[in-house]
């Protein structure tokens, strides 16, 4: 059989418009890749004199309120990068943690013209893509830098679990500042949440002997600490169902039978009540509930 003819005139109504194809690719597009998807020069700017693409510094095309970040690094020559960059690729952020945006700008270029937190370094890696977005070494390097170490050890984690990257993996790179450094040493790529990381980093500050993800009855748990004292944090979203909080008691309820005690504390309680939750685990340990009987 022979293979069904198509016509070009058809295959280009199917196509979408170009404003449509890059509100579609995420608001803001480097010319050269809407060239790459079939929209000529010609095209784009016949699109960019009829207003419905605009044009940013010559090498990228916008339609459609394109996201403020991206459209500050085309404005500014940069590229996204610290705790704007890590919000863009899902990595937990601290509440605490300002909402500025934050621009990569290449060493002796021009000053950013908007109001942005600029990073004037030299790349580790090279940038993904067209470089409107940094590399995830890059990014990880600035949050060391811009945030408080405890912050940034946490975003640090969360970024491990995210990208699927291995603690040894990142303690191979050659980070250029001590900062980073320090934050490759405490990593542990273990914490299912934030709020894990920070209250492990706290615990093991005051000497705590805490180990995480222990298996115990088939079952992993949060925090050990000693053998018997077992912590369990509920994320802000993942224990709020009325079904994972029903397993979470059940859970809970073996962990006593089998001989430990159990300390359960919330998302709320750790960021804005930690020395209620230390004082808690304190007590718990002065009665002997760490140890084994």
């Amino acid at each position: 059989m022979t293979s069904p003819t198509i016509r070009v005139d058809d295959t280009l109504r199917r196509r979408p418009a170009l404003a449509e194809w890059i509100h579609a690719s995420g608001g803001i597009v480097h010319r050269d890749a809407a060239a790459n998807a079939g929209y000529s020069v010609i095209e784009q700017r016949a699109e960019v004199r009829a207003g419905r693409v605009s044009r940013v510094r010559r090498r990228w095309l916008t339609a459609s309120h394109p996201p403020p970040d991206l459209l500050a690094a085309a404005l500014n020559g940069g590229s996204v990068t610290c705790v704007s960059a890590a919000r863009r690729r899902g990595w937990w952020v601290p509440t605490d943690v300002d909402d500025a945006i934050h621009l990569r700008m290449a060493p002796h270029g021009a000053s950013p013209v908007d109001d942005v937190v600029a990073h004037w370094t030299n790349r580790i890696a090279p940038p993904p893509g067209y470089g409107l977005m940094e590399s995830v070494e890059d990014t990880l390097a600035h949050l060391a830098i811009c945030l408080s170490p405890e912050n940034a050890v946490i975003v640090w984690d969360s970024a491990l679990r995210r990208e699927q990257i291995s603690v040894q993996a990142i303690r191979r790179i050659r980070w250029t500042t001590e900062r980073a450094r320090a934050c490759a040493a405490a990593v542990t790529g273990l914490a299912d949440s934030g709020i894990e990381t920070r209250t492990v980093l706290r615990l093991r500050r005051s000497g705590v002997p805490v180990r995480q993800q222990v298996i115990i009855a088939g079952h992993a748990v949060d925090l050990l600490i000693g053998e018997r004292l077992v912590v369990q944090l509920d994320g802000f979203a993942f224990h709020s169902s009325s079904r994972q909080r029903t397993k979470d008691v059940g859970d809970d309820a073996e962990l006593v039978l089998r001989g430990y005690t159990v300390l359960r504390f919330t998302y709320a309680q750790v960021e804005h009540d930690w020395q209620w939750v230390e004082r808690t685990i304190a007590r718990a340990m002065a009665t002997g509930a760490h140890l084994a009987s």
